[in-house]
């Protein structure tokens, strides 16, 4: 039998949404990606990659998708900051921090932020729009038409390196 459907809202993230975001990470980075990375590498890298942005929350550029009755099952959005450089340039844009709850993955919710989300870089003069994707998330980002480039290292301070795979798209 299928899943009932689900009802939610998507709105942007406000800083007030910080704990709930932090918590949304927490909860589903751990399950997502434990078929990609090494379970030691995660022990390392979780921590540091599963606490909401407050930037990002600032931003009016990410989103959160709420049900009625006020559970978030999924995050993300975009930045002109690069999580990798300190310059941009002109008319480029950033994916950031985009996560299901893994009992909401593959039901369209997350390609609904990303949809918004990349409709309203398009009004705000963005161009191009890069990803820095888990292993994991490569398939959803190539669906939403993001082409992989190449894998990268990301470093996450400590001897922390993770690899994510560099993907881009025109809008």
């Amino acid at each position: 039998m299928p899943p009932l459907p689900l009802i939610y809202s998507i709105r942007p993230a406000t800083i007030h949404d910080a704990d709930r975001v932090t918590a949304l990470l927490q909860l589903s980075y751990p399950v997502l990606l434990e078929r990609d990375y090494p379970s030691e590498l995660l022990r390392r890298a979780l921590p540091r990659i599963s606490v909401a942005r407050p930037e990002l929350l600032r931003a009016g550029t990410y989103y959160v998708a709420e049900t009625l009755q006020g559970q978030l099952v999924a995050a993300g959005g975009w930045s002109w900051a690069s999580p990798i450089s300190a310059s941009t340039p002109a008319g480029m844009a950033h994916v950031r921090h985009v996560v299901t709850l893994p009992d909401y993955t593959r039901r369209g919710v997350a390609r609904a932020i990303m949809e918004r989300a990349m409709d309203h870089a398009a009004e705000e003069g963005v161009r191009r729009l890069e990803c820095l994707s888990t292993r994991t998330a490569v398939p959803f980002y190539e669906a939403l038409g993001l082409t992989a480039l190449a894998e990268i290292e990301l470093s996450l301070g400590l001897d922390v390196r993770f690899p994510t795979i560099q993907m881009t798209t025109t809008l």
